[in-house]
């Protein structure tokens, strides 16, 4: 029996990723059903949560470009909790994007 998987969606470029950086944001219900939609991204926990959450949600890459942003995609990459399959997606799609290993020795 095969199971239902959830498509994984990436961004066209990364140059298309114009989503806010900073502020308070409301994420529409299809990308956080959970009933607490609302995201303080000065709160860094809630900066992580929010770009998981996009990450995994996303339905297309609109999605994408409209919630995440370029520099802080970038910056929160190397720390963030994916699952496997949309890690080494996004990674085979830009290889680009630093890796934990990449990090450790520029610190």
């Amino acid at each position: 029996m095969r199971r239902y998987a959830k498509p994984i969606v990436t961004a066209d470029s990364l140059a298309d990723l114009h989503g806010p950086a900073a502020g308070a944001i409301m994420l529409p219900p299809h990308l956080d059903w959970s009933g607490a939609p609302e995201y303080d991204l000065d709160d860094p926990a809630r900066l992580v949560d929010y770009y998981r959450t996009v990450l995994i949600e996303a339905t297309k890459p609109a999605d994408l470009h409209d919630y995440l942003d370029r520099a802080t995609l970038f910056r929160l990459w190397p720390t963030l909790w994916l699952s496997p399959e949309i890690r080494s997606t996004w990674e085979q799609r830009f290889p680009e994007l630093p890796r934990p290993e990449d990090t450790r020795s520029a610190a």
